[in-house]
């Protein structure tokens, strides 16, 4: 059977790329519209990219009509929760308007596949530090609301219409494509193995530890880390699960288990052969002391295996993508 396109709303970012780079091995025809904001034109690679903004509505239902658009993947959206405290309205009109201005040109033009880029942070603080996707939704910062929110929109639209969609809700996501062709490339990245990548590799002189005294083995912020390449490959189970008639699901992506914060810097050190400089810091407010996932569903639903559930195989990618960009820099 013969599909027709996929659009990829911030396929030139992260996640996005990643799941592009699957969709391309299965012979997919994907189209990938980025403002370039934070995402690369070389994470793209050779797919046609759209330089443009996701809620450009005009713009949004040419391209979709154009490319013949059956199922789009949304990823475009700003993520670093401080900047949503500081400017809250930013993360609103980007993450919350500009994808109901996307979901009115879906509808427009016959688009009814939908698969949507969420967070764990519409969690909040969960009791206990484990999220099940049926809890009570209690997010605590503008970038959690902006994201739920947005599952909202899903939801009403999805009740009086034939849309369907799969919402994705990410907890901790690290590490590059493991052949070293893409992977993070963010200037004043936050997410920890990152971070401390970087700092093996001269990019920074340090690493701060946020907050030791939790109620945790060692004192220090459990999360449930997931490999990217896994994320994407939820991703493209989802787009399977839709196209083979699935209802609407929301499903965390994560394995369950986690990490301290010692515990990864002690696996980059390992990996890397190398001490890192760690600074001791208080803590952030709003941090969790634990935030797990319960991803059963994601199992049972989509059918997804993961591949790369290991904290030395997530930091080796990283700092192989980290070594890579010293030399050939984005």
């Amino acid at each position: 059977m013969t599909h027709k396109a996929i659009l990829i709303t911030g396929g030139a970012g992260y996640i996005g790329s990643h799941v592009l780079l699957q969709l391309q091995a299965r012979g997919e025809r994907a189209i990938v519209l980025d403002n370039l904001y934070t995402g690369f034109r070389q994470a793209v690679r050779d797919a046609p990219l759209i330089v443009g903004d996701v809620g450009d509505r005009p713009l949004l239902e040419r391209v979709l009509r154009e490319h013949e658009v059956d199922t789009v993947m949304h990823f475009a959206a700003n993520t670093i929760v401080p900047e949503s405290v500081r400017d809250p309205l930013k993360y609103y009109g980007n993450n919350t308007c500009a994808t109901r201005n996307l979901l009115e040109a879906c509808m427009q033009q016959g688009v009814r596949q939908f698969v949507f880029s969420s967070t764990a942070a519409v969690y909040g603080i969960p009791a206990g530090g484990i999220a099940s996707e049926d809890m009570a939704l209690t997010p605590i910062n503008p970038y959690g609301s902006s994201k739920l929110v947005s599952e909202w929109i899903l939801r009403d639209l999805a009740a009086v219409s034939d849309f369907r969609y799969v919402s994705l809700r990410y907890f901790n996501v690290a590490g590059s494509d493991t052949q070293t062709r893409i992977g993070q490339a963010t200037r004043k990245a936050t997410l920890l193995v990152k971070v401390a990548c970087e700092a093996i590799v001269g990019k920074r002189s340090h690493v701060s530890v946020y907050g030791t005294d939790y109620d945790t083995p060692d004192g220090t912020g459990v999360r449930d880390y997931i490999h990217v390449e896994d994320l994407a490959r939820a991703h493209v189970d989802a787009l399977d699960y839709l196209r083979g008639g699935g209802a609407t699901a929301i499903c965390n992506c994560g394995y369950g288990h986690g990490y301290s914060v010692r515990q990864v810097l002690e696996s980059v050190q390992r990996v890397a052969g190398k001490a890192l400089q760690i600074r001791e810091e208080a803590r952030r407010e709003g941090d969790p002391p634990t935030l797990i996932a319960r991803a059963e569903r994601v199992r049972s639903v989509l059918g997804w295996v993961p591949r790369l559930d290991d904290l030395d195989a997530i930091v080796t990618s990283s700092l192989r993508w980290e070594e890579k960009l010293q030399r050939e820099p984005w």
